[in-house]
């Protein structure tokens, strides 16, 4: 497969500014809908940027990848120093790395990543 970058990038800038706003005090959602909402479009944004990564893998390959990254930060987060507590203690860090494992996570990044191979093939 061969990607488009700039439709890539900019289809990665909106989804990670749906993701902020989706977990923003703005939209009125219920706290289920928040949170795994929120982590299935943080998925889809490792997705994206996965494929902006492996241009021409397939997109079987980049779902691996995304998921295998996804899952990978998230059963990180059984591990505690406290240079990496105090990395997701900031915004960007908490953004990125999370903070607490949480196993119904996997199934809302299964979902964002699927959500984004699906629409790559139909695209």
């Amino acid at each position: 497969m061969n990607r488009n970058r700039l439709l890539q990038s900019v289809v990665l800038a909106l989804v990670l500014g749906a993701g902020l706003l989706w977990r923003s005090r703005y939209l009125p959602l219920s706290p289920f809908l928040s949170k795994y909402g929120g982590d299935a479009l943080w998925a889809l944004a490792i997705f994206l940027g996965a494929g902006l990564c492996f241009r021409h893998a397939t997109t079987l390959r980049v779902t691996l990848i995304a998921l295998g990254f996804a899952w990978g930060i998230e059963f990180s987060q059984l591990y505690h120093a406290p240079w990496l507590d105090q990395l997701r203690s900031s915004l960007p860090g908490r953004l990125i790395l999370g903070s607490t494992f949480n196993a119904p996570d996997l199934l809302a990044y299964v979902l964002g990543i699927v959500f984004g191979a699906a629409a790559e093939c139909v695209c």
